[in-house]
């Protein structure tokens, strides 16, 4: 029997993932080659989800199918939401399949990195005397954006925002047990988009740190890095289709597998603490310089991602290989990476702009992935300041030039608005309640929406060209509609 959500699979035929099954499992995908009870639990990652198993946690196990057995995870938790993962990973020995799917095919394999889950909602010692332990060299983290109570404009660190069980709270108190205990130094590496991720994590745990003592602080400043990275793969939630499909093709059943597509792509400067990831052995670029990629990545897959999701759901789209299939939702986004997201860019090494918008119109439209926009509509008060405001200011600031183009992104914030007004989605946006109360303030005056300064800040209603943009699109989606909005824009 398979528990997923709400839906119960029955077929006694079928494999589970486990430990005791992975010999037969081998005779119909990949699995682990390794004796995963001979890692070293090197990595503690915060956030065990679909974008970890399909990232990092992959990275660590083609790590170890080389013959590293240097590297593996331990899964942590702190929000009550981890038990059912927690649950999960443990009925299956901490085992999980990957499904990697492109627009023609679909391929499975057994993912073995991940060997424990420490679950800390009532109990956080275990947790602390994981990060305390010497064989821990990394302390790892996907919290999503909103997860860092670190203010976005001015990088202070905000305890309103802070919470007493939260991942920075957890991990000042394991690293002080770790200095306590005359422990070795160690990593911490973001793997959330945000940019300079590294030095936001770093802001986040000094000001937990500072709640403790000065010692700590020091310590911490002495003995502890963060490198900055950009990560990068599409990974949808999990459904209980990919569930079936997985039993109905391969006989396997899995209580939470994880689907993404085939690209992949992690960035990041070569600065550790304690033990340093073999990067040459795995497909990770190494820069000293790792801004130019991470605005890239931000500023035209984030972005474009958000800027598509609400206007689609608006216009009634559920996937986003289907809204991309909309001639005018298709134009949109290619227009808006274009003209207003490109020329905000500074060069990368490697990267032509141009390439990496084509090969993000045909990942968007990939009907493999299956990506929801459900997904893509949450969390707007953490993502829209980090992903598009910025190239927002970045038109606006040329306006001397008279070359000033914010319609598009003005369109999407508009599309934003709405959709607050609109739907009552659930989502873990901390802030959701204050968005939607802008957004209904706004159907008496449009303006009101850009008053929500957590998001907008003071400057961009100072701006008459972006004022008058928003006002525009928000008139247009509400008078005649998506689709006439989006002509507009052509």
């Amino acid at each position: 029997m398979l528990l997923y959500g709400c839906a119960v699979i029955n077929d006694p035929a079928a494999l589970a993932v486990s430990a005791a099954t992975l010999p037969a499992l081998a005779e119909q995908i990949a699995t682990p080659s390794y004796d995963r009870s001979a890692l070293r639990r090197s990595i503690v990652h915060f956030g065990v989800g679909g974008f970890h198993r399909a990232h990092l946690a992959t990275y660590i196990d083609e790590l170890a199918n080389s013959g590293d057995t240097d590297w593996s995870i331990v899964g942590a938790g702190v929000m009550s939401f981890d038990q059912k993962m927690a649950d999960v990973l443990a009925a299956q020995d901490h085992l999980y399949t990957l499904v990697s799917r492109g627009a023609d095919e679909a391929t499975a394999r057994v993912i073995g990195s991940i060997v424990d889950f420490v679950l800390a909602v009532e109990d956080q010692t275990p947790l602390i005397e994981q990060i305390a332990h010497p064989d821990t060299q990394i302390v790892s983290m996907t919290i999503t954006e909103g997860g860092y109570p670190v203010d976005d404009i001015t990088g202070d660190f905000l305890p309103a925002r802070s919470l007493p069980s939260g991942a920075f709270s957890v991990l000042a108190q394991g690293l002080d047990r770790r200095r306590q205990a005359g422990g070795q130094p160690l990593t911490v590496m973001s793997c959330d988009n945000i940019m300079t991720n590294g030095a936001v994590a770093r802001a986040a745990l000094l000001g937990e740190a500072s709640r403790h003592s000065t010692d700590l602080v020091e310590w911490i400043e002495q003995n502890v890095r963060f490198p900055n990275s950009m990560v990068d793969r599409i990974t949808p939630a999990t459904t209980p289709s990919d569930s079936e499909w997985l039993q109905n093709t391969h006989g396997i059943v899995d209580a939470w597998p994880v689907v993404a597509e085939p690209f992949r792509q992690w960035v990041i400067e070569d600065d550790f603490g304690g033990d340093r990831l073999p990067l040459e052995a795995i497909d990770v670029i190494v820069t000293d310089d790792i801004d130019p990629y991470e605005l890239t990545k931000l500023r035209l897959l984030n972005a474009g991602h958000s800027c598509l999701a609400y206007l689609a759901a608006l216009d009634g789209h559920l996937r986003v290989d289907e809204a991309m299939a909309d001639p005018a939702l298709r134009e949109f986004v290619t227009r808006l990476l274009h003209i207003e997201a490109k020329p905000t860019l500074p060069a990368a090494a490697g990267i032509d702009l141009d390439d990496y918008i084509a090969s993000l119109i045909e990942r968007f439209s990939n009907p493999g992935v299956g990506d929801q926009i459900a997904r893509l509509c949450l969390d707007g008060t953490a993502k829209f300041p980090k992903f598009l405001l910025p190239t927002v200011r970045a038109q606006l600031d040329g306006a001397d030039d008279g070359n000033v183009n914010v319609t598009r992104c003005a369109l999407a914030l508009a599309g934003w608005c709405e959709y607050l007004a609109s739907f009552d989605e659930p989502s873990a946006d901390p802030q959701l309640d204050l968005a939607r109360k802008f957004a209904f303030e706004s159907r008496d005056d449009p303006r009101a929406f850009l008053s929500f300064v957590d998001v907008f800040g003071t400057d961009l209603m100072d701006s008459p060209t972006f004022v008058e943009a928003f006002v525009t699109g928000l008139s247009t989606i509400r008078r005649d509609g998506v689709q006439s909005a989006l002509l507009t824009t052509t």
